[in-house]
Formats: C-alpha cells, structure tokens, sequence
C-alpha cells in the first residue's frame, strides 16, 4: 500500500527539490504518460490533468514526516516548496524502487517552468487525438494561457525528446 508513496518520496529523491503543487503534479503526469509505474489517477481540471490520490498522498507523506512541504510568498500568491526529508530514507529502505535510473528524466522535467509543463500534460491528455484535434483542443481549454502556435510546437517536440528517454525503473 505504501510503495505508491514511496514512489513519491523517490522521484524527490531524485529531482532534489520540486517548487510548485501544480509542477509536482504535471511532474508525475508526465512521468506516467512516459510509462513510468505511478498508478494516481487523474482527470482534467483548471491547470490541465490533477490528481486528487496524488494531493493526498502528498498530505500524507508531509504528516508523515518524509515530505518538507515550505510555503513561500512569491509576487501576492504562496508557493510551495517540497524535499525529501532524513526520515524519508529510511522509508525507501523498505522498498525496491530505483528511480535513480530515471534521473535525467526526472531533471529535465523539474528544469521546465510550470506553465510549460501545464501545455505538455494537456497535450499528453488528449494524446487519443490527432495532432491538429489537439492544436485546437488546447487552443479551447488553455484559451486564457494564451499559448502561439509555437509554444505547442516546442511542446511536441518536448514530447517526443522525453519519450526517447529512458522511463524503465529498475
């Protein structure tokens, strides 16, 4: 029951620190578009796909102790900061999950800012479609983000430099 939060507490092993509630969710997302084993579910909401098993999850690991969540003021709104803690390594001795083999992956996602990784999770969500019937899905549901045609570009592209990465977990 616990490995699902274990694999949390692993991927921040690895990213070191994520800054945002809605990246570390995009995070995960993706990771699990990428064929990575997160098994949260999630459904499509105002920031593109949300997982409320994973907001919990995450509530959990904090009053746990193997989770710092530090909430920061930034420009009027608060922002959340997450590590992992001592306490958490001791919980991963438990389990045999090896995220480590992901790193690179896990890093480049956590180099991206959050709006970026808001228009790649939206695009992954809608991957049943074809290409143009996503362009306009996005052009429709992320209207007040404004994204041009080449930022959903750059997102594909994204997409397809990340799928050629390794997402095996050893």
């Amino acid at each position: 029951m616990l490995e699902d939060h274990a694999k949390i507490v692993s991927l921040l092993e690895q990213a070191g620190e994520v800054v945002g509630r809605k990246k570390l969710q995009k995070i995960i997302y993706i990771l699990k578009k990428c064929d990575v084993p997160f098994q949260e579910k999630y459904h499509f909401h105002f920031f593109g796909p949300y997982s409320e098993e994973l907001s919990l999850r995450i509530e959990e690991l904090c009053n746990l102790g193997f989770i710092n969540e530090v909430k920061e003021t930034k420009g009027g709104y608060y922002q959340y900061r997450y590590t992992q803690t001592e306490a958490a390594k001791e919980f991963l001795s438990h389990f045999d999950i090896h995220m480590e083999t992901i790193e690179p992956l896990i890093q480049e996602l956590n180099n991206q800012n959050s709006k970026f990784l808001e228009l790649v999770s939206t695009i992954l969500y809608f991957d049943d479609l074809t290409r143009e019937e996503i362009i306009e899905k996005v052009q429709v549901v992320k209207k007040k983000q404004n994204y041009s045609l080449d930022d959903i570009e750059e997102a594909f592209t994204f997409i397809a430099s990340i799928k050629s990465m390794n997402t095996k977990v050893s």
